[in-house]
């Protein structure tokens, strides 16, 4: 996590037109069996790429950082373990301060390749360290879940690619560059984008982005079953590569757990550890190594990266301009308090569209009296259709057309519909929402 900044295959083939320098073809794949339940992370596995990073750095200087060699090598490492398991990998170059730097992406084959989920972490380090909790401990979980991906031979609906940048912690230059080097047409095909950046701090909070709605339930989720709370993530918010996605539309989330700042007697108490002191003490030192790791920390967050790609890479796809409808009869009282039906909506990712379409039916025997609203899972009223003394006409049936694309698209979406006036009465017949 940088100091200074504080804030489908088919895409294969854009990146090699952006100054990539190396592709490796799959291997031939076995007949993939699908598996929609999330693997368990084995914590050595994970524990075994930060010791090959330690070495990397004990053997390069004492750091990964950017335009070192123990940067390259440790692409070098990774690039080797996801050529072996069947990825398409690409490493995409690019200059900053002088000197070279690296990105490696991963593409899973198969998937809508319309549909790209992506995770992704820095893999350099800053110059005073080994960065093993930062950022090794992001780069090791999303590579061990990348080849977890492999060993299942899995059969995700959206196509998964996996990324690590470079020269992060010079102000996310290396994501930076892979973003701005997409087409607006690859841009639009990134359903999301998953960050990881410092999962193993020993002294550990558990701090999921607030920033996707649906990503960040994918994650609150997976933590509440584990009877862990969680946190929203303020120390690090832009300061990680998922900025990078998010200041162009792409949808993000992560997970964190804690950098320099101090906790909290209260957060000690819900996750244990030492209050008065750094989540992590070693951050941006030359004491961040393998002994600057808190297991279970590392073993809980790996395992939630997974939940996250086999939860929003393998779910059923639902396809633009589907329907969710409510057919059933809700009496409207006269003059009265107003009543809602709902229609839940489940199986997207990201917000709903800026055309979201409503249907409504509402049979009254005097329709300038009835006010009708949208309400989003939020709360958030639009106001689809006022009252109106001159309007006597029965019924409202009509389509509305509502900019709803600050909203997440899950959830349960409500018509909120009131009599204002006296003397006619009504029912709502039936309505519905169209993506």
């Amino acid at each position: 996590m940088p100091r200074a900044i504080r804030r489908a295959t088919a895409g294969v083939a854009t990146l090699a037109a952006a100054g990539l320098i190396a592709v490796t073809a799959p291997t031939a794949l076995a007949a993939p069996s699908p598996t929609l339940a999330a693997p368990d992370i084995p914590l050595a596995n994970v524990k075994a790429h930060l010791t090959q990073f330690q070495s990397i750095a004990t053997a390069n200087g004492g750091n990964r950082a950017h335009g070192r060699p123990g940067y390259k090598a440790s692409i070098d490492y990774a690039k080797a373990k996801l050529d072996a398991a069947g990825f398409t990998t690409t490493v995409q170059q690019f200059t900053s301060s002088g000197a070279t730097g690296y990105n490696l992406i991963a593409d899973w084959p198969g998937g809508d390749p319309n549909k790209v989920l992506m995770a992704g972490a820095h893999l350099d380090s800053v110059t005073s360290g080994p960065g093993i909790n930062d950022n090794g401990s992001g780069s090791a979980g999303v590579l061990e879940t990348a080849l977890a991906v492999s060993r299942a031979q899995l059969q995700p609906t959206k196509h998964l690619r996996f990324a690590w940048w470079g020269a992060e912690e010079l102000g996310l230059i290396g994501s930076k560059y892979y973003v701005n080097n997409l087409p607006a047409t690859e841009r639009s095909k990134v359903s999301g984008y998953l960050n990881f950046d410092m999962i193993g701090s020993p002294n550990p909070g558990y701090f999921v982005y607030d920033d996707d709605p649906t990503i960040e339930k994918t994650f609150k989720d997976f933590y509440a079953g584990l009877n862990v709370p969680t946190e929203i993530e303020t120390e690090g918010d832009g300061r990680s590569d998922h900025a990078s996605f998010k200041n162009v539309g792409i949808p993000v989330g992560g997970l964190f757990t804690g950098a320099s700042r101090t906790k909290s007697s209260a957060q000690a108490q819900k996750w244990g550890g030492t209050a008065g002191q750094a989540f992590d003490r070693c951050y941006h030192s030359s004491c961040d190594t393998t002994a600057n790791i808190n297991d279970t920390a590392l073993d809980r967050n790996s395992d939630a990266i997974a939940h996250a790609v086999w939860t929003l890479g393998t779910e059923t796809p639902v396809p633009p301009g589907d329907s969710y409808e409510n057919t059933t009869d809700v009496a409207i009282p006269d003059n009265g308090a107003a009543v809602t039906s709902t229609v839940n909506v489940t199986g997207r990712t990201g917000n709903a569209p800026a055309t979201l379409k409503a249907d409504v039916d509402i049979r009254h025997t005097w329709r300038g009296d009835v006010v009708v609203d949208l309400l989003a899972p939020d709360g958030t009223a639009y106001r689809l259709k006022n009252s109106s003394s001159n309007d006597s006409a029965d019924n409202v049936i009509a389509t509305y057309t509502v900019n709803a694309s600050s909203e997440a698209a899950n959830g349960a979406w409500k018509l909120r519909v009131q009599d204002v006036a006296a003397q006619d009465t009504g029912y709502i017949n039936s309505w519905k929402l169209t993506f």
